[in-house]
C-alpha cells in the first residue's frame, strides 16, 4: 500500500495536487530557473495541446520540469530533459523523485548539441531553455522528429533576442510554423516565443 501511493517520510502522498502545490510553493529557485507565471504557462501548454512526448533543453534544478512533468502525468505522456552540468542533474532528478515524477520525466545527463541528434522517435512539444545563441542548433537538431501539431517555446527570447536572432527569424519566417511571443509573468522582465507546426 505505501509503494503503491508513494508515501513520503511524513506519510504524505508525492502524488496528491497538495503535495505538490506546496512543494512548487516552497521550491527554492535559482537563477536559471523558470519564473513561476512561465512554468504554470507551460503546464497549461502541455496539457491543453493533449501533449504525448516532449523533450526539454535545459533542465536545471527542474522547476519547469516539474510542471511540465504534471501536465505529461495527465495527458499519459513522457518528458525528457537534458542538462550538462552534473549537480544540475542530481539536483532536478531529486526534486522529480521527490513529488513522484521520476516515471513520467527522463532527466538526461550531457551536452545538448551532442544528444539532440542521436534521440530516437518523435516529439511534440519542445522547450528550449538552454544556451542563448545555440537555440537555432536545438531547433535544427529537433525538426526531423516534430510531429505536425507540435507545440515549440523558447524562453528568454526578449532578454536575450540579440543572442538569439537567427533562430528567431528562422522561426518567425518559417512558413511551417506560426509563431507568436507572449510574457506570462513580468518577473524577469522578458518573454517566450510559442510555436505551432503546421505540417
Amino acid at each position: 500500500m505505501l509503494a503503491a501511493t508513494m508515501l513520503d517520510a511524513a506519510g504524505a502522498d508525492r502524488r496528491s495536487e497538495a503535495f505538490r502545490r506546496d512543494f512548487l510553493r516552497n521550491f527554492k529557485r535559482i537563477g536559471l530557473n523558470t519564473a513561476p507565471g512561465d512554468a504554470m504557462m507551460l503546464q497549461i501548454l502541455v496539457e491543453s495541446s493533449r501533449a504525448k512526448r516532449g523533450i526539454e533543453v535545459g533542465t536545471a534544478t527542474g522547476y519547469g520540469a516539474l510542471h511540465m512533468g504534471i501536465a505529461f502525468e495527465r495527458t499519459g505522456g513522457h518528458l525528457d530533459t537534458v542538462d550538462i552540468d552534473p549537480r544540475m542533474v542530481r539536483a532536478a532528478r531529486a526534486n522529480l523523485e521527490a513529488v513522484g515524477l521520476e516515471a513520467t520525466v527522463t532527466v538526461i545527463e550531457g551536452d545538448a548539441l551532442k544528444v539532440l541528434p542521436g534521440l530516437k522517435g518523435e516529439y511534440d512539444f519542445v522547450f528550449l531553455d538552454a544556451v542563448k545563441h545555440d537555440y537555432l542548433k536545438y531547433f535544427q537538431a529537433l525538426m526531423p522528429r516534430l510531429k505536425p501539431g507540435a507545440v515549440i517555446v523558447a524562453d528568454n527570447v526578449i532578454q536575450s533576442a540579440r543572442a538569439m536572432k537567427d533562430f528567431l527569424d528562422f522561426i518567425h519566417n518559417n512558413p511551417d510554423y506560426d509563431t507568436v511571443i507572449i510574457r506570462s509573468s513580468m518577473e524577469k522582465n522578458d518573454g517566450m516565443s510559442v510555436s505551432y507546426k503546421l505540417r
